[in-house]
């Protein structure tokens, strides 16, 4: 009897693990398929479109054919740089005051709830809010307003994945340092986040990618622009822009263009994303020798 038990408990373990295991597997399934489907129909709609006229030239005025995004890209690039140079820091910044310096106190408490509600606060709204508090004082659009709406839209995200990420390293870390004789803060910049700093970058990344793609609220603050523009005080072009742009547009040809554009910016993305990935895994930014 007790051989039988054993022998149909068996069976019914091995029952669910399968059926577990092909759960989680038909899970993936649905979550890979619709970014596989979504990326080939982008390679099917726009690869056709890509020459190197796309990326060398600006845009051709209405009507004519041709022309590309090279200023667009340029555009893009500039814009993310000046909203990591102010989202990274910032929120790596309020994460570590959270989880090392803050813990239960009410500046914490309100600093925590403010970079939650500022993570639900729809893009539009943040592109108008720097409208008011930028764009009008100065009188005009440029690529610095429109970073400065792309990086306080990177802080809440950075910020609470870096909390997250420091509370995951053991306290006996921090209590071997502080054992040594280490200064609090040191043992948090050298110790702690350094243990944590595969997390931390993967926050950021997740940070750069969400934003790469906001439209909206650079329409109300870079505004965009046909021409080469490299100027922090001017209006800029940027990919998410003039994708837009292109997709509303009556032309056809400006169509192809516009999913030329969406196919780039997915695999500037990817890209930077995997060569952060790549870097993070093979010790660079761990400080490995």
């Amino acid at each position: 009897m007790k051989l039988e038990t054993y022998k149909f408990r068996s069976r019914m373990r091995a029952l669910t693990d399968g059926a577990v295991t092909a759960m989680a597997i038909l899970a993936t399934v649905l979550v890979v398929a619709p970014l596989v489907a979504i990326f080939g129909y982008l390679v099917f709609k726009g690869a056709s479109s890509l020459n190197l006229a796309f990326f060398t030239h600006v845009p051709k005025p209405p009507g004519e054919t041709g022309g590309g995004m090279a200023n667009a890209i340029l555009g893009s690039g500039i814009l993310l740089a000046v909203a990591s140079s102010i989202g990274v820091p910032i929120g790596i910044g309020g994460g570590i005051y959270l989880a090392e310096f803050g813990r239960g106190t009410k500046l914490a408490n309100a600093v925590r709830f403010t970079a939650d509600v500022l993570n639900g606060v729809p893009s539009i709204v943040m592109g108008l809010a720097i409208y008011s508090l930028v764009v009008v004082p100065q009188k005009h659009f440029s690529a610095f307003s429109g970073g400065v709406a792309l990086g306080i839209m990177m802080i809440p995200t950075v910020c609470r994945t870096t909390e997250e990420m420091l509370l995951m390293v053991p306290h006996a870390v921090r209590e071997a340092a502080l054992g040594l004789g280490v200064p609090n803060w040191r043992s948090v910049l050298s110790i702690t986040v350094k243990t944590a700093s595969p997390g931390i970058i993967t926050g950021c990344m997740l940070a750069f990618a969400r934003v790469a793609g906001e439209t909206a609220p650079l329409i109300f603050t870079a505004l965009g622009n046909q021409y080469w523009s490299s100027s922090l005080n001017q209006p800029i072009a940027a990919l998410p822009l003039q994708i837009y742009v292109y997709a509303i547009s009556p032309y056809d040809d400006w169509h192809r263009l516009a999913w030329a554009g969406a196919l780039v910016l997915i695999v500037l993305i990817v890209l930077a994303v995997s060569l952060v990935r790549y870097v993070t895994s093979r010790g660079v930014l761990k400080g490995a020798s």
